[in-house]
């Protein structure tokens, strides 16, 4: 999605997933996801949204930023949303508008970290869509999101032990997700690849 918030054109619970050479029949993939969407979840710094842009060009799906869309429809950022309304005001909207891209979909949809925290957002995702854990270490999260501002959770704070403390809480949700895909020090590619591949073995084992 761009920032305007407009979409860009474009097996077991928790299923680890290494990237593997070659690709599977993104068609074929395509064909076998229907009208469902592909939830990226995960920490800030995992890289949903440069990988979710790069999974849906392979899939030929459009990809959405749930962040973007909320700031579409608040008239703000989310830092002002933060800012100006607190942290629930952003959950209560992020879980509608995240509701309403569901049935909208199918699209690749990038959500925020604390998006997959919130159950109905869990079961409205299970019902409609398929999520996909990008997991990642400490050390490799800290590095990333050191590189830019503009985090609420991080501002004024300590960023390794925030996220210390975000992964103790969220990584056992996240550990719901349909698929797990590690998003470490491997390219954006080769985690595009890694999700393919879990995807496929996912989607062929809810047709057996």
């Amino acid at each position: 999605m761009t920032r305007s918030g407009k979409p860009a054109e474009a097996a077991p619970k928790s299923e680890t997933a290494m990237a593997a050479p070659g690709d599977p029949d993104a068609g074929a993939l395509r064909s076998l996801i229907g009208a469902r969407s592909l939830v990226l979840v995960g920490l800030m710094g995992a890289g949903k949204t440069t990988v979710g842009k790069r999974l849906a060009h392979r899939l030929g799906l459009s990809f959405v930023d749930a962040d973007a869309a909320i700031e579409e429809a608040a008239g703000e950022s989310v830092s002002e949303i933060f800012e100006n309304h607190g942290e629930q005001y952003f959950r209560e909207g992020e879980r509608r508008v995240i509701a309403r891209l569901l049935d909208e979909g199918p699209y690749v949809l990038a959500t925020g970290g604390g998006a997959f925290m919130d159950e109905g957002t869990r079961e409205n995702v299970a019902a409609k869509g398929i999520s996909v854990w990008l997991h990642a270490d400490l050390s490799v999260l800290v590095e990333r999101v050191s590189r830019r501002g503009g985090r609420p959770l991080l501002r004024k704070k300590d960023p390794a032990k925030v996220m210390k403390d975000l992964m103790d809480a969220r990584y056992p949700i996240y550990a719901q997700a349909d698929i797990r895909v590690e998003s470490g020090e491997s390219s954006h590619d080769a985690v595009v690849d890694a999700i393919l591949h879990a995807l496929k073995d996912y989607l062929e084992g809810q047709n057996r």
